[in-house]
């Protein structure tokens, strides 16, 4: 027993005094690494004018063109336009299989403009701002996509990449009518990247979601002269608030219902005629969803019968949860460890600091560890992308990198702060990177393509796959 005790202490001080030394990088990835350094100046600079930008939804014509540009520039083949969307594009180098693509988004939220600075100061009052890291999404992701277009380029590597433009992730969920345009069809693997607090290759799910919008249509009248000669539509809106919000102690805890008053009458003297709100369900399964959706839309019709109004639900659009692989989960959780920490300078960590103190965190500054791989959890969770309705017709690998200090409200000015300087900076770099030697790993491997894809299928099973959208094109407006 003590022999044995004595060789198990040997052990643990060979692990301990002489630890194993970093894998060292192939000559591709050392190639990958050299090109996003490479890139990196223009990166910084696409990004930061996307974020200074700030193009909402749909709008984002400027943000698109400027990754649609640098990837022309750099050799791709651009389709412009795609998916009935003038800011949807597809940059493809290569050809034959296999075919690799990534995701780029560049859309931002209403509302919280702020400059690069850790206290809260608008950059352009009353504009947009990106608030969940859109503009450093994009430009990461094409900086991806250039480093292994330059393999391909040099021999190195077989195959095809793509780097799809995706926007309005936010609002509408672009991403949905690119997928019924069939452009993931010759798509074996896609590659996805999201700006986080922490890092980590991201192996659990989201919300599977669906939006809607609500209308009633009354009869106006003098609120106070003759009152009884009006059909209030507003009436109608809060007693149908009131049932969603009577219905929230029915549910079970993993739905989501949200709704916003779009129109609830204009002036208090007028019994409104019309008015408007915009819901939305959520749920960690689609299946979940679907009911709980199902009666929503019944209480309009309550909510109309008791106001004696009339009606009218419109779907905007709906999404899946994400399809989750772990397969690839594990090829990108290597190249995590392979690329080690992010590393922060004493400014920065001061930056963050700041922000977690004007926001009321623990002021710990920036968390740049690589984090274990996870257990994928049942019901995880969270928020929705529409990169859900991707997964569950391409297999999906995803990542999370820090960009901004642990415990950042997401969503708001403290996450567009970053996003402009150079903690944001440093993440999509990082991303980039990680990223691209995923991709290099299987293009390299067809063993570990058909891995992830025989988990894919085993974990869609026999689900069909059915688009969560209204008949007709996406809604495009009028250009500003």
């Amino acid at each position: 027993m003590q022999k044995k005790l004595l060789v198990l202490a040997s052990l643990i001080i060979c692990f301990v005094v002489y630890p194993q030394k970093k894998k060292k990088l192939s000559k591709n990835k050392a190639l990958i690494q050299a090109s996003v350094e490479n890139h990196k100046e223009d990166l910084i600079k696409i990004s930061d004018e996307i974020w200074s930008s700030a193009e909402l939804a749909f709008e984002e014509y400027k943000s698109s063109k400027l990754l649609a540009d640098y990837a022309e520039k750099n050799g791709f083949n651009v389709e412009r336009g795609v998916a009935g969307m003038p800011t949807a594009f597809v940059a493809s180098y290569g050809s034959g299989k296999p075919v690799i693509s990534v995701l780029g988004e560049f859309d931002a939220l209403p509302g919280i403009s702020q400059k690069a600075q850790p206290t809260k100061e608008p950059f352009a009052e009353g504009a947009g701002g990106h608030g969940c890291g859109h503009n450093l999404f994009g430009a990461g992701s094409l900086g991806a996509a250039i480093a292994i277009k330059e393999l391909i380029e040099q021999g190195r590597l077989k195959g095809t990449v793509k780097f799809f433009g995706t926007p309005s992730e936010e609002k509408f969920f672009g991403k949905i009518w690119m997928v019924k345009e069939g452009l993931w069809n010759d798509v074996d693997i896609n590659i996805s990247w999201h700006p986080s607090a922490k890092t980590e290759a991201d192996v659990q799910s989201s919300l599977a979601l669906v939006d809607f919008k609500v209308e009633f249509f009354g009869q106006a009248a003098h609120a106070a002269g003759d009152p009884w000669n009006g059909r209030s539509a507003s009436d109608a809106l809060e007693l149908y608030t009131a049932g969603i919000n009577y219905y929230r102690e029915h549910v079970k805890p993993t739905v989501r219902m949200h709704y916003h008053i779009q129109d609830g009458g204009q002036v208090v003297n007028v019994v409104p005629d019309y008015s408007k709100l915009w819901v939305r369900v959520r749920d960690t399964k689609r299946e979940g969803m679907m009911p709980v959706y199902e009666r929503v839309m019944k209480m309009a019709e309550g909510a109309a019968i008791m106001a004696n109004v009339d009606y009218k639900i419109s779907l905007i659009s709906g999404i899946y949860e994400v399809l989750v692989n772990r397969a690839g989960g594990e090829i990108m959780q290597q190249n995590l460890e392979l690329l080690g920490p992010l590393n922060y300078t004493d400014e920065e960590t001061a930056f963050g600091k700041k922000i977690q103190e004007v926001t009321g965190k623990k002021q710990v500054g920036m968390d740049g560890t690589i984090k274990p791989l996870e257990a994928t959890k049942e019901n995880p969770g969270g928020g929705s992308t529409d990169v859900g309705d991707v997964s569950w017709n391409v297999p999906n690998i995803n990542l999370r990198v820090t960009t901004a200090p642990k415990d950042t409200p997401w969503h708001s000015w403290a996450v567009v702060a970053c996003g402009g300087m150079s903690i944001g900076h440093k993440g999509m770099v990082y991303a980039s990177k990680a990223m691209a030697m995923t991709m290099t790993d299987l293009f390299e491997n067809p063993k570990l393509i058909a891995k992830v894809k025989d988990e894919y299928n085993e974990r869609k099973g026999d689900a069909v796959y059915k688009a969560i959208v209204p008949d007709g094109p996406p809604p495009i407006p009028a250009r500003k």
